[in-house]
């Protein structure tokens, strides 16, 4: 009964880590895709992780995609990189024509085809005029291509993109709104997060009298000692704790190995206990599984729209002193790729939805300042290249920008193999 309780207990903490990152990485992508489809661009995929599609399923203009490898996920926009033309003059292709107008266009197996016009071409324009015209049997023969036709080639389907429906034909406050987005969307969820978070745990009262007890870890000496959750600590080894947390975390950290006399309060019944601090491996001073904290009241829509946005504020600057630290002393071992961030989620899962909420939270957040980072493959990289084509009045080169973005990801790729890597060694060596 206790291992079948462990093993639902594990499933549920699995299945919330991975709700996690499925939430941040699709309001992420949802935005891109959003203010993508609002300027007209046409989305050719919403994927969420990379690699081999586990499940896949199209709607409208889009194919919606869940991939194997969770490291993020991409919405992919017809001319945000050069759209390939497959067809050319003298090519033999096949169309489908439905009242006057080419719906499909076949690439090969076009003997296997039917109902439909083989011809070679003459000339065609995906882009602007959306015509074809094809030599069918030494004569010419001229049609409109709708705007929304298929391409069909090795057993795979693309629809076309019109001039107008591509990324580059937008404006600079289009595109860069696109591209924006998507940290956009990471920020609200934060906010969201960070204020739903204030409602569950509530704030601290004024002038607090007493230290209560939020948690107590499993195992410990305060659950030995039948501690619970909301427990008012009075005295300490004759020591009034009233209102002073650190004075009772410095009593405990001093008295390891030592017996403690405690006054405990609960439900307006005092009563004493006697509780043994022990060493955690890795930590100093004596730990007995509690979480001290002052009392809390229910928050008002003023409060946690105030105090959501302090945290927002004071989680951006801790984020930003951790960059600045790993620039000035730069250790691939201080990284932590997927691995080592499923395995901190699935820690702070254990100790409830309180914490798991705070922590999404503190990962939207990361996530969108993550990437307005000016490294190649990010968003914060493209929105460079928008900045420059602004001032200049004319866009940097389509290839090269595609050159310094591929190069950016690969870079990226590589640096998640590393520490994937270090992650995985450092849990078999324990």
């Amino acid at each position: 009964m206790k291992g079948e309780r462990k093993r639902l207990e594990t499933i549920q903490i699995v299945l919330m880590t991975v709700l996690m990152f499925f939430v941040i990485v699709t309001v992420h992508e949802w935005g891109h895709y959003y203010f993508a489809k609002r300027a007209g661009i046409l989305v050719r995929e919403f994927a969420i992780g990379f690699g081999p599609k586990l499940f896949s399923y199209k709607r409208n203009e889009t194919r919606f995609t869940l991939r194997l490898l969770p490291f993020g996920g991409f919405a992919r926009m017809a001319g945000e990189d050069p759209e390939v033309n497959e067809i050319e003059a003298g090519q033999t292709i096949a169309v489908r024509v439905t009242d006057g107008v080419v719906k499909t266009i076949y690439l090969d197996q076009l003997d296997n085809r039917k109902n439909v016009v083989r011809g070679e071409v003459l000339d065609i324009d995906l882009e602007q005029a959306l015509t074809v015209k094809l030599d069918v049997d030494g004569e010419d023969q001229q049609y409109t291509v709708h705007p929304q036709a298929m391409m069909v080639t090795k057993g795979q389907s693309i629809q076309i993109a019109p001039k107008d429906r591509q990324y580059g034909s937008k404006t600079v406050g289009q595109r860069a709104m696109a591209i924006f987005a998507g940290p956009l969307m990471n920020f609200i969820l934060a906010f969201i997060l960070f204020g739903l978070h204030i409602q569950m745990v509530g704030i601290q009262v004024e002038n607090p009298t007493y230290v209560q007890i939020s948690e107590i870890t499993a195992g410990m000496p305060a659950a030995e000692a039948d501690l619970h959750k909301g427990d008012i600590i009075e005295s300490v080894n004759g020591t009034a704790i009233g209102a002073n947390v650190e004075n009772l975390i410095k009593l405990i950290a001093d008295s390891q190995d030592k017996p403690m006399k405690w006054k405990v309060r609960r439900d307006n019944q005092t009563f004493d206990l006697t509780i043994t601090p022990r060493a955690m491996e890795g930590q100093k001073g004596g730990k007995v599984g509690i979480v001290p904290e002052l009392p809390k009241r229910q928050a008002g829509v003023g409060e946690t729209f105030k105090f959501a946005g302090q945290s927002m504020v004071r989680t951006t600057d801790i984020i930003f002193q951790g960059f600045s630290q790993l620039i000035q002393r730069f250790s691939i071992n201080d990284l932590g790729g997927p691995v080592r961030t499923f395995e901190v989620t699935g820690q702070i899962a254990k100790q409830g939805i309180e914490q798991l909420t705070y922590w999404t939270a503190i990962m939207s957040l990361y996530l969108g300042i993550f990437n307005l980072l000016p490294i190649p493959a990010l968003d914060g990289s493209r929105l460079v290249f928008l900045g420059v084509e602004a001032v200049r009045g004319r866009p940097i080169d389509p290839g090269r920008e595609g050159m310094v973005h591929f190069v950016g990801f690969a870079m990226l790729f590589l640096l998640m193999i590393a520490v994937t890597y270090n992650d995985i060694l450092r849990l078999i060596n324990g």
